[in-house]
């Protein structure tokens, strides 16, 4: 990494550190959650709601993956390379580790399935603490901006555009608070950070394994 690249990588990680240990701590950050769930956006503008029910499937893991493993293939074949899907594997499964087990550990209950107000609603048997649709978003659209050639600025922009619409969309719908958003931002930024630390040993994987292939021709 360089410097800089650290530095974004600490700060980052540490705005991650401070979200959680806010919900933990059942700071004010909580009562945010609770003001905008009481809210109820979806009632109060129900007319956008039929096209952001559309529009969040751009979060889901399995469409979105779909999208982005068919593009990165044609790639990958057209180069002779299996880096762009090795990439994109690596960031999904890193993405899986690290938000699964902070969902895993907190077990937080969504807005809809509140008990108490005022509560974070945590060790509930909940999945919902960090936002996988949002940090999935990012990972995910962030990566084929990562993998860009061209229009890599123009790529990012998008990217971060979708990655933040996403996650106001879950507000929006009442899926998730608003501070599973701003974790699952974060979370999504570090696994796209973290990912040049991976590309020695995914260069190595490419090689080995187009050097199979072409032995075996």
């Amino acid at each position: 990494m360089s410097r800089l690249h650290a530095i974004a990588f600490g700060l980052t990680g540490l705005a991650y550190l401070l979200i959680v240990v806010a919900v933990i701590l059942n700071t004010k950050l909580v009562d945010f959650d609770w003001a905008l769930k009481q809210l109820r956006p979806y009632k109060r503008w129900p007319d956008v709601e039929p096209l952001l029910n559309v529009w969040i499937i751009a979060g889901q893991r399995g469409p979105s993956a779909i999208i982005a493993c068919a593009w990165l293939g044609l790639r990958c074949f057209r180069r002779r390379t299996l880096r762009p899907l090795l990439v994109v594997g690596a960031a999904l499964l890193l993405l899986n580790i690290t938000v699964g087990g902070v969902k895993i550990v907190t077990g937080r209950l969504g807005p809809h399935y509140a008990h108490y107000i005022g509560s974070p609603e945590l060790f509930s048997g909940g999945t919902i603490f960090p936002s996988g649709h949002t940090a999935n978003a990012v990972v995910t659209w962030g990566v084929l901006a990562y993998l860009a050639d061209r229009w890599r600025r123009t790529g990012a922009v998008l990217a971060g555009l979708t990655a933040f619409s996403i996650g106001l969309t879950t507000v929006y719908l009442g899926t998730h608070w608003i501070s599973d958003v701003l974790a699952g931002w974060a979370a999504g930024a570090l696994v796209l950070l973290a990912m040049p630390l991976f590309e020695p040993m995914i260069a190595a994987v490419d090689d080995r394994i187009t050097g199979l292939w072409r032995d075996s021709r």
